[in-house]
């Protein structure tokens, strides 16, 4: 059965010139005020003599200390030995180490806490077969969410510029839990001729995620995305949408759609027709650097130059790196990844992803290590009353910097 051609069939090769068929934590900075002493007036008695050390300070009566704390998110999902969920916990239950110290959770929400979903679409190089699948699986994912989740929907667009077709990322629906606008924006979702992955991740961050989270739904916001991660258009790369998914605290999710038989396939028949390769600068260079660092950019201006065994090495090659980003945005993230063999595959994996969404802690604390130099800060989060409870939470966050 034909496999989706997501973002590697624009990445990798189009026809005759013509394109392919259509680490921080959420860290958040409050500030608390309060009276700072004074020195004393002629008219009050004389204080006591300062501690060994200390050194007296003269302010103003009106003068505050300003004392910022960081407060960190961590989602949390709890698991049996046999991966079964296990809800009803209480924050009583969970401890919470920054590097190896305990911290005091301030802030917890339990499974039945609302969430907030970014939901991407990756419809690049499909059919209007493909497409369908695609709307199907993401209205039922989206049915499968609790009432009172919010969602957002972005999708791959085609652009005309000149004579040049680009490809773009569009907002179809900003957060809402109107399932009726919800199911027009998903219906809205069309193909596009490439795949600006990274793009799609950092306006997750910037247009979807932009206001702080509120008290209820801090901690719980995620990204929920159905792609093959192999980026074709975009003008950013990978290591700018890590940081930024990671400065928002967003949980990554990606439905993993195995497109690459379908695009070796295309991609040796297409190159014997006269293929070429179609890539963004950004990416052309960043290609070039993974797949053959000592390579001219002319060598890459045609990808059917090549011989046929360099031409199966870059497209494996350009595989397996997006499935490590995927994987790596998942795991420090505190998210997961779901292979789908294909599209009918994928609304399986949706399925699964709702189901992980709906059995998620979040647990917040006030880091007692105020230190403001950039560091990596390692977190784990154990169970303290199941002895065999698993525990997939965030890895670790970025310090900020003074």
């Amino acid at each position: 059965m034909k496999t989706l051609a997501l973002g590697a069939s624009a990445a990798l090769f189009a026809l005759c010139g013509a394109h392919a068929p259509a680490g921080r934590a959420q860290v958040q900075e409050e500030t608390y005020q309060r009276p700072r002493r004074v020195s004393p007036t002629p008219a009050t008695p004389a204080p006591q003599a300062p501690r060994k050390g200390a050194t007296p300070e003269e302010v103003d009566e009106d003068d505050v200390v300003r004392i910022e704390t960081q407060l960190v998110s961590v989602p949390a999902v709890v698991t049996d030995r046999t991966g079964r969920p296990l809800t009803g916990l209480s924050a009583s239950d969970f401890q919470v180490f920054e590097d190896g110290r305990p911290q005091k959770i301030a802030n917890f929400s339990t499974t039945e806490a609302p969430f907030e979903v970014a939901l991407l679409l990756d419809t690049s190089g499909s059919t209007r077969e493909d497409v369908g699948l695609i709307r199907r699986a993401a209205l039922a994912f989206v049915e499968a969410l609790r009432p009172g989740d919010r969602v957002a929907v972005l999708a791959f667009n085609t652009r005309k510029e000149g004579n040049d077709s680009l490809a773009t990322v569009e907002l179809k629906s900003p957060l809402t839990d109107d399932r009726e606008m919800l199911r027009e924006a998903v219906e809205s979702v069309g193909a596009s001729n490439g795949t600006p992955f990274y793009d799609s991740l950092l306006k997750v961050t910037r247009d979807v995620f932009r206001d702080r989270p509120t008290e209820q739904t801090r901690g719980r916001r995620a990204l929920v995305a159905l792609t093959d991660g192999v980026d074709s258009a975009s003008e950013s790369d990978f290591d700018e949408a890590r940081e930024q998914l990671k400065r928002a605290g967003v949980v990554a999710y990606f439905v993993q759609v195995n497109t690459e038989e379908y695009v070796e396939e295309r991609l040796m028949q297409d190159c014997e027709d006269g293929g070429a390769l179609r890539l963004s600068r950004t990416q052309l260079q960043r290609y070039r650097r993974v797949i053959a660092p000592g390579a001219a950019a002319e060598d890459f201006s045609n990808f059917c130059r090549m011989g046929q065994f360099e031409r199966m090495h870059a497209s494996r090659t350009l595989y397996r790196v997006a499935r490590d980003e995927m994987n790596r945005l998942a795991r420090e993230s505190g998210g997961k990844t779901f292979p789908a063999a294909d599209l009918r595959d994928a609304r399986r994996a949706f399925r699964q992803v709702a189901e992980d969404i709906g059995t998620q802690y979040s647990l917040g604390y006030y880091s007692t290590n105020t230190a403001r130099d950039g560091s990596f800060r390692k977190i784990s989060v154990r169970v303290r009353t199941l002895k065999d409870a698993q525990v997939r939470a965030r890895e670790g966050y970025q310090a900020p910097r003074s």
